[in-house]
């Protein structure tokens, strides 16, 4: 490979709902490219970007996966991202480090749901994007009803410099609207002849293409100038006047073709190299001091000191973890250590590598702007700023966002959580959208995540890469017990067996406190009819019984309890008789206080379509919920509302199958409340029923 300067290099990330031949599209790079001897396909698991089995096994893109070719005396690295939405997180990372998008979209079916989120997040970092309508040769592709939905669900303004030729299985060419020339795809690796537009399609060319201009001239004064005054602009004029305009997101240019058959692709390339921005047209990076005060700039030179931004890790059970990085300024060689200045710590890295999809290259040195990967970081994780220790910064990574879904995990086979835990914790360096911990009421390994496929597809990876199987159970609520009235109470323990018995007798006043004051003890006894150092016993019994429960098996919480009077023996009272003592009398005094049990509730955000309003809002209220207000984000509705715990537990799949994928949710926990009787009832049917199980094992 040539060695190309930092104006010479391009950092594309491939955008687009799931489905839309982002994959492709890329495979159809690298093969027209020159990168590899033939069109790999995701279709026959021969793809060199979706490698994953996981991925093979779907036919989808789950994690993130880098590349690059060079063309027009550039290196474009390209970035294939997911579209399913289990995975945004790592398609967010990407467009962090980017320096454009290209937004692929079907020709058939437009612009859907997640497309629609990938243009937010672009927009949250001012990246300059292009759109490429794919599949042009199936069925029902339709170029202008592909455009209106950009228009209608983007809000966008788009400028095609590119027209299909033909429709469906007659697509064969496009037309070219900055050369006027329209061109025939006549060669399996994406090669074109170049002829004049044919007669039909002149009118229509030069409608679109007066338009285009029209769009070019109104980012430049001077050329706005020329255009009023009815002069021509050249081709030359346009692509210059094009390319200020992307790169200052004024204009989003749409090229065409059909990736499967290598159609389009290489006019596309033409565009990347032409019209997108390189690390050094982007301007100095900015981060933070780390002192936390004022801001740090970076010039994108290789004469700057060196600073990158760590953007994806993988963890290979062999090779170690893998550390995908985005240089900003500077040059690392393979003889140098990297500092990390999120966690002030140096590193001793093994190679650099520039990432083929899996496969690795070595190289020597990294300049500004490229990207690369590290081997055998041990401290370094996704989000975290490489850099010269001498002039450091901290850039700013993506935040992962809050867990949606979760599952009770438990092993296959016996002895394996400590094999679950090391496993998982290697599963998180690479994914920081899981989250995994052992509740402590429950008792149940928790793992959560953005919704049922990346949960399934994170246990998949414990068995193939750690040989680590597991089970996955809807996790228990972890309700809570708790009384409504009081009484006075007598707990007495007596033994007697031989020789020394056990006596333990004591009074106990129980009465409920407010919601979430959790537990107080007082000790009243006056005088010596229970000695000094029995007293903490009958608390420590009472605490036992308080985490046993007494309704269903749940911790009661909520309650004052006042040891008020009770009796000893010199002989037969001890510690553990008074223990027991307390315990008996919780258990009675609990059952005659109104207990009932208490249910977490959360509060829950729901962003949808407005045309999904009212089933969901039905759905919501048939699950206990209340909607408490609404909120405007951009084209959507955000309802915030409160519902049990217990009632969305599945809620991640129900509500995409509600919204046709369009909807979105998050929830926190809020507060705990009393379980409606008819629902309490069950619940402690099915625990009693659950203990007697337990009995008979």
């Amino acid at each position: 490979m040539a060695k190309y300067d930092t104006k010479a290099l391009r950092n594309i990330a491939v955008v687009g709902h799931g489905g839309t031949g982002k994959t492709t599209l890329c495979e159809a790079l690298l093969f027209m490219a020159g990168r590899n001897d033939r069109l790999l396909r995701v279709d026959d698991g021969s793809s060199c970007m979706d490698y994953e089995p996981e991925e093979q096994k779907r036919h989808i893109s789950i994690s993130a996966a880098t590349n690059y070719f060079e063309w027009n005396k550039c290196k474009v690295n390209i970035i294939d991202t997911p579209g399913d939405s289990n995975f945004a997180y790592d398609t967010m990372s990407c467009l962090r480090i980017a320096d454009g998008a290209v937004v692929v979209i079907d020709a058939v079916s437009g612009v859907e749901f997640q497309t629609q989120k990938v243009w937010e997040y672009a927009d949250l970092y001012n990246l300059p994007r292009m759109v490429f309508i794919n599949r042009l040769d199936r069925e029902r592709a339709d170029f202008p009803k592909a455009l209106a939905s950009i228009a209608e669900k983007l809000k966008a303004k788009v400028t095609p410099l590119i027209l299909p030729m033909g429709k469906e299985d007659s697509f064969r060419g496009v037309v070219d609207l900055v050369a006027m020339k329209a061109l025939v795809f006549n060669d399996p690796k994406g090669g074109y002849e170049q002829i004049e537009i044919p007669a039909e399609m002149m009118e229509e060319a030069e409608k679109y293409r007066e338009t285009m201009v029209e769009d070019i001239a109104e980012t430049d004064e001077t050329l706005m100038e020329k255009y009023l005054e009815g002069g021509e602009l050249s081709p030359e004029e346009l692509a210059a006047g094009l390319r200020r305009a992307v790169n200052a997101g004024a204009v989003v240019p749409v090229a065409c073709g059909a990736a499967l058959k290598v159609m389009g692709v290489s006019v596309l390339a033409d565009m990347i190299t032409s019209y997108m921005p390189s690390p050094a047209d982007r301007g100095p990076a900015k981060g933070r001091s780390l002192s936390g005060e004022g801001e740090e700039e970076r010039e994108p030179s290789e004469t700057a000191p060196f600073s990158a931004l760590v953007f994806k890790t993988i963890a290979d059970p062999y090779a170690g973890r893998l550390t995908l990085f985005r240089v900003y300024s500077g040059k690392l060689s393979s003889d140098a250590n990297v500092y990390n200045a999120t966690r002030k710590i140096s590193e001793r890295f093994g190679s650099i590598f520039f990432l083929e999809g899996k496969a690795q290259k070595a190289t020597d040195a990294v300049i500004a702007g490229d990207i690369a990967a590290m081997a055998k970081l041990k401290e370094t994780t996704t989000g975290d700023t490489l850099c010269d220790e001498k002039a450091p910064l901290l850039y700013e990574g993506v935040t992962p966002p809050p867990t949606i879904m979760s599952f009770a995990i438990e092993p296959k086979s016996r002895g394996d959580e400590e094999k679950i835990t090391s496993a998982l914790s290697r599963l998180l360096e690479e994914d920081p959208t899981m989250r995994f911990y052992r509740d402590d009421q429950t008792k149940e390994m928790i793992l959560s995540g953005m919704g049922q496929i990346h949960i399934e597809v994170a246990v998949e990876k414990m068995k193939r890469k750690f040989g680590v199987e597991v089970n996955l159970k809807t996790p228990k609520v972890p309700y809570k017990e708790t009384i409504k009235g009081k009484t006075n109470v007598q707990g007495k323990y007596k033994k007697q067996s031989g020789g020394r018995g056990q006596y333990g007798d004591c009074w106990l006043d129980i009465e409920p406190l407010p919601r979430g004051a959790g537990f107080e003890f007082v000790d009243k006894i006056v005088g010596g009819v229970i000695p000094q150092q029995y007293r903490p016993a009958v608390e420590k019994g009472i605490l036992e019984a308080m985490e046993e429960g007494v309704l269903a098996g749940y911790p009661v919480v909520d309650v004052k309890v006042s040891l008020v009077d009770g009796t000893y023996h010199t002989v037969d009272s001890s510690e553990m008789a008074f223990k027991i003592a307390g315990s008996l009398g919780f258990k009675k005094g609990v059952l005659a206080c109104q207990p009932t049990l208490l249910e977490p509730i959360v509060n829950i955000d729901i962003e949808i379509p407005d045309e999904y309003m009212g089933d969901v809002i039905g759905d919501l209220n048939s699950r206990r919920g209340k909607v408490l207000g609404m909120d405007t984000k951009g084209a959507n509705q955000v309802i915030k509302g409160q519902v049990p715990l217990a009632e969305i537990l599945k809620y991640a799949p129900d509500l995409r199958s509600m919204t046709s994928g369009r909807g979105t949710f998050t929830y926190t926990f809020s507060h705990y409340e009393e379980v409606p009787p008819f629902i309490a009832e069950k619940i402690i049917a099915e625990a009693k029923k659950r203990k007697e199980e337990e009995g008979e094992k």
